[in-house]
């Protein structure tokens, strides 16, 4: 522990150093009428879901809820295809890979991932006193896998779909990985549902890979933060032990339940709806001009100039997207939510009046 004079306020801070270079999350980002930004469900939550949420007995909330969600667990094993004992729960996914980092991770001890990918790796990283080294992706938007693996990192970070750029990954880069990496490889699936691909088989061949997936995305339930993981049972054991007992709260468990047993038809009906309309947002960009990267994900990626300041000049006009300035191979470029096309329409007549104002400028 050390005691430091902060620069602006010279009061005493006692706190580890690392977290010098720990900066607060904060997306900047106030609230607007139609927020394209988050890439949840625009759809709602799923029924039986809903009603479970909107019925669940007092009794349920006034007690501690279970240790480590077993009967969730059992559900969400039956989802994927593998045992209870395989499966590890949390709050939200980014609390599976604090969680994890902290199991496999010695402090001083490299975390590696590639560049653009989820923001919260470094951070995450430097919260459990990690070392992080970002290798930016080859210009066809995969990995640079070489460069990763030459870092020799103890955590390896890997994302499919990624994101922002909405790119799946090749099947023969996570095998290399898996091969080749000295430590845990940890493999990001927020958005493998819109996909429709998923390496999880992968799992029952190496104790190293450990899969994280979300309740937030396709599932719609990204307010009640329900994360969890994948991997052999002695992986999943130390990130159980990292996490600690109750973190999944019982009204997220019960709701999670609820849209597993009984809501998949209209998750599933969702899903394919939100690819559909994916592919028409993405015609309509270019039919605008525009090239908007080939996403497997619930966005699409479109290269933008100046996109800082699209961004603000929609947000002025009630639209939220996410600018992504100066991204390696793309430039700056905007990352769209997909939702329900009307939504959608009021971001392409927001689009269309920001562009034609830039253009007369």
């Amino acid at each position: 522990m050390s005691e430091r004079m902060t620069d602006n306020s010279q009061r005493l801070v006692v706190a580890r150093a690392a977290y010098d270079a720990v900066p607060l999350y904060d997306p900047k980002r106030a609230p607007v009428d139609l927020d394209l930004t988050d890439n949840t469900n625009l759809w709602g939550m799923p029924p039986e879901a809903e009603r479970t949420w909107r019925e669940l007995p007092v009794s349920r909330i006034t007690r501690y809820p279970t240790l480590y969600a077993a009967e969730l667990k059992q559900a969400l094993a039956e989802y994927v295809g593998v045992t209870a004992d395989m499966i590890v729960t949390g709050c939200g996914s980014d609390d599976i890979l604090d969680s994890a980092m902290r199991a496999f991770g010695e402090p001083g001890d490299l975390v590696a991932g590639p560049e653009p990918s989820f923001a919260m790796i470094p951070i995450f990283a430097r919260m459990n006193a990690l070392a992080y080294a970002g290798c930016v992706e080859r210009p066809s938007h995969q990995p640079d896998i070489d460069a990763l693996l030459a870092t020799k990192p103890k955590l390896l970070y890997l994302c499919s779909p990624n994101n922002p750029t909405g790119a799946l990954l090749a099947r023969d880069t996570i095998e290399r990985a898996l091969r080749d990496a000295p430590g845990v490889v940890f493999l990001d699936e927020a958005y493998a549902e819109f996909a429709g691909v998923s390496s999880v088989d992968l799992v029952a061949h190496s104790d190293r890979l450990l899969v994280i997936r979300t309740m937030s995305k396709a599932f719609g339930l990204a307010g009640l933060r329900i994360g969890y993981a994948i991997g052999q049972p002695s992986l999943i054991m130390e990130v159980e032990k990292s996490r600690g007992p109750y973190k999944l709260n019982a009204m997220a468990e019960q709701t999670a339940l609820a849209a597993l047993q009984h809501d998949m038809p209209w998750v599933n009906a969702h899903i394919a709806l939100a690819v559909t309309l994916r592919e028409r947002l993405a015609g309509e960009l270019r039919t605008r001009g525009f090239a908007p990267l080939e996403s497997h994900a619930n966005f699409v990626c479109v290269p933008v100039p100046d996109c800082v300041n699209v961004g603000l000049a929609l947000r002025e006009l009630g639209v939220a997207v996410r600018p992504f300035p100066g991204l390696p191979h793309i430039g700056d470029a905007l990352r769209i939510s997909v939702g329900p096309w009307p939504l959608l329409e009021r971001f392409l007549a927001a689009f269309d009046a920001v562009m034609a104002t830039r253009r007369s400028a």
